[in-house]
């Protein structure tokens, strides 16, 4: 849905010229000639901003802004002055107009506040959105980003899992979140007020897990990297678990583990207790339709820590995310993004800096690769998922070098 913009001008030949540039700037222009034919639109809920002239018969810009503000007082309203109307836009912005500008406006003038504007408006949504989801108890639409199917899945999976009173093992590549996860689940369980540790599972001796488990009495324990846990803690917490005892433990892993546990590298009755409830988390290169939603995600956030106005995002830096491979998923991604609010983008400028060609090429790669991780590396299940040709999606493969059994699982 392209942003839109209500624009409200008594003059047909202002309304129908300004309308024409917001339209070629691919904005949809909602061209009205009154505040009576506008009053409709103008709702909480409207998701663009309004540009309106401030002389007007009848109800004027004043009396727009006016009502604007009052039906929402987020919502951005430019005023179009006359030549003789400058004071009276200044009067205006103090009482609360987004900003104006001198009619005839240049077009490049125009479209930089309407854009500032949008982008604004689509800050205060986001953010009453995730106020939203606060208030409404969802910590895994709160928590876990992302618009893809797989994204969706995690979640659901996430809320199943987390009103079990098994124990849970949560795999994944580095940096996909493990301990994050972990903790949604917990959130999202009946335990949610009770406590919430976290320790590592490398070296953790018995006096440690006793310590761990007493901490985390009536909640949750998570053990982030559970593969690493000693052989004689290992049957600790196998024999504690076959005691039944208060608390629920979470376990994360970066390994395969049914592979560990079938060279005997780690215990297998501990395993198989352990992989009751799992969880696996997508990985950034199976689903790279949400590697811009993430990264506008950690840039609302580190502008807010950082007590920064949020730079905007292009659509075309956007290409140039979805164009790099992120090995460290959410985490680098994070990093990235902390580095673009600071103004030291280095390696995703680069990115978005290579020429078209090599951006669609590898945004196209990283689909291939995303439909074939859904699908288990069912090569003809992935061509049908994105509408490709059997031959057209193998021949694709080739060129980029994948092999669809490197998928299977």
């Amino acid at each position: 849905m392209k942003p839109q913009v209500l624009l409200v001008d008594d003059d047909a030949a202002v309304r129908d010229a300004v309308a024409q540039t917001l339209e070629l700037a691919d904005l949809e222009a909602l061209a009205v000639a009154s505040f009576v034919a506008a009053k409709d639109q103008i709702k909480q809920e409207f998701q663009g901003v309004i540009v309106s002239d401030i002389r007007m018969p009848g109800r004027d810009g004043f009396h727009l802004l006016d009502y604007a503000k009052g039906q929402d007082p987020d919502l951005p309203v430019i005023l179009l002055t006359g030549e003789g109307d400058v004071p009276m836009a200044v009067k205006a912005m103090s009482q609360g107009a987004f900003g104006f500008l001198e009619k005839p406006c240049n077009s490049s003038d125009l479209l930089a506040v309407v854009h500032r504007a949008l982008h604004t408006r689509s800050l205060v949504l986001e953010n009453r959105r995730l106020r939203t989801l606060v208030e409404t108890g969802d910590p895994a639409a709160r928590m876990l980003f992302g618009t893809s199917d797989l994204a969706q899945s995690l979640r659901d999976r996430v809320r199943r899992v987390a009103q079990l009173e098994a124990e849970v093992l949560i795999t994944g590549a580095p940096g996909t979140g493990i301990s994050k996860v972990a903790e949604v689940i917990h959130l999202s369980s009946t335990r949610s007020k009770a406590p919430f540790v976290k320790r590592a599972g490398s070296g953790m001796s018995l006096e440690q897990l006793a310590e761990a488990l007493a901490a985390s009495k009536n909640g949750s324990l998570f053990i982030d990297e559970i593969s690493q846990v000693p052989a004689e803690t290992q049957l600790a917490i196998l024999e504690f678990l076959d005691q039944g005892n208060d608390t629920r433990v979470l376990a994360g892993s970066t390994r395969d583990m049914a592979q560990i546990a079938a060279d005997g590298s780690f215990n297998n009755e501990l395993f198989y207790r352990l992989d009751v409830a799992s969880v696996r988390i997508p990985s950034m290169s199976e689903r790279p339709e949400d590697i811009p939603v993430l990264f506008r995600q950690y840039v609302a956030q580190t502008s807010e820590q950082a007590g920064l106005a949020p730079p905007e995002v292009s659509d075309h830096f956007a290409a140039g995310l979805m164009a790099q491979d992120w090995p460290g998923n959410a985490r680098s991604l994070m990093s990235a993004a902390m580095r673009f609010v600071l103004g030291m983008p280095e390696e995703v400028s680069q990115a978005a800096e290579l020429g078209l060609s090599e951006q669609m090429a590898r945004v196209e790669r990283a689909l291939l690769v995303a439909s074939l991780g859904r699908h288990n590396g069912r090569a003809a299940e992935a061509a049908v998922a994105l509408k490709l040709p059997r031959k057209t999606f193998y021949d694709k493969l080739t060129r980029y070098g994948i092999r669809a059994e490197d998928f299977r699982r």
